[in-house]
């Protein structure tokens, strides 16, 4: 469980593709200690398991369903992804409950510089949009942000602070990109329940 509060912003240095995986290996300085071998980290919000640690930087499986169903089929090496390490019970929790299992991919429409924040609007699955409410929750590329707005074409619009824009991937998307979406958890359970309705 992740709770949408990146921890480092790490940097891609090195990808290797075969023909059911690829490992990703990420320099991570600032969270590496940290890390030990079989650790959850959540990369653009995907839940990855460290499988290998030397100097700075940790390596992840990553299949190739992941690839095909998130984001991460558009990294490349040099590319900043998101970080974050599995959440303590013990510590008091920010943002909102991340499990690092990606619903669906959103692309990137438009960004708006404001005086004090970026406006990022991104075209969301129509199948993701009945879990998506204004002031909802909702996790992009693994970052915990406010809805601030969903159009009946599915259009959500996230305005993003100078500490989000300074400390994530987000400030670098481009109109075209792809952003992993995690809708709220929540939202996921309370549908579960509706549609099984009382079976005692």
């Amino acid at each position: 469980m992740f709770t949408g509060l990146i921890a480092e912003l790490g940097k891609v240095s090195a990808i290797s593709k075969g023909e059911s995986s690829a490992i990703f290996t990420i320099n991570a300085p600032a969270l590496i200690s940290e890390i030990k071998l079989g650790d959850s980290v959540a990369v653009n919000g995907v839940c990855l398991t460290a499988t290998e640690i030397s100097g700075t930087t940790f390596t992840a499986d990553v299949m190739v369903q992941t690839l095909s169903i998130t984001s991460l089929s558009q990294i490349v090496e040099g590319s900043g992804v998101n970080l974050e390490l599995a959440a303590q019970l013990n510590a008091r929790m920010g943002g909102h409950m991340v499990a690092g299992h990606v619903d669906g991919v959103a692309t990137v429409v438009a960004l708006t510089p404001g005086d004090k924040w970026l406006q990022l609007d991104i075209q969301v699955p129509k199948q993701l949009s009945k879990y998506i409410v204004n002031q909802g929750s909702i996790a992009l590329d693994g970052v915990s942000l406010t809805v601030g707005e969903i159009t009946e074409s599915d259009l959500v619009t996230v305005w993003l602070i100078p500490e989000t824009l300074e400390r994530t991937n987000l400030a670098s998307k481009q109109p075209g990109d792809l952003v992993n979406v995690e809708v709220d958890l929540i939202a996921k359970y309370v549908e579960r329940l509706v549609s099984k309705g009382d079976k005692s």
